[in-house]
C-alpha cells in the first residue's frame, strides 16, 4: 500500500518562502495522482493543489495562484508544495495525498490515501 510521510512544516513570518515535502514509497508511482489539501480545527479540508505523477500537470486553487507550486521527483519519489508570500490565514496543517488514475481531482472525497500531516504557522 502507498504510504506518505510529509515534512518541513515549521513556524514563519508572514511574507517569508517555505517549501513542504512528501515522501512516497510502497506504490508503482506513475500509477497515481497527487495533491496536497490544508485544514485548520474546525474546518473541512481545503484543496491547495495537484498533479499527476506521470506528466506533471499541475492544477491549483484560486487563492494559491501567484504564490504556491507543486511539483514532484521522480527519482527521489518526493512530492513538494513551494510556497511564498505565506499570509496569517496560510496557518494549517498541510497534508499530502493520493488517488490512483491520472485525472486531476481537486475533491477531497476522491483521494483514498493520506499522510499524517505537517504544522505550518504564519506569524504577523
Amino acid at each position: 500500500q502507498i504510504q506518505l510521510v510529509e515534512s518541513g512544516g515549521t513556524l514563519v513570518q508572514a511574507g517569508d518562502s517555505l517549501t513542504l515535502s512528501c515522501a512516497v514509497s510502497g506504490a508503482t508511482i506513475m500509477d497515481y495522482s497527487m495533491a496536497w489539501f490544508r485544514q485548520v480545527p474546525g474546518k473541512e479540508r481545503e484543496f491547495v493543489s495537484a498533479i499527476t505523477w506521470l506528466t506533471g500537470a499541475p492544477a491549483h486553487a484560486n487563492f494559491v495562484t501567484g504564490r504556491f507550486a507543486i511539483s514532484r521527483d521522480t527519482e527521489k519519489k518526493t512530492l513538494y508544495l513551494q510556497m511564498n508570500y505565506l499570509k496569517p490565514e496560510d496557518t494549517a496543517v498541510y497534508l499530502c495525498a493520493a488517488r490512483r488514475g491520472q485525472v486531476l481531482s481537486s475533491m477531497l472525497q476522491q483521494y483514498t490515501f493520506w499522510g499524517q500531516g505537517t504544522q505550518v504557522i504564519v506569524s504577523s
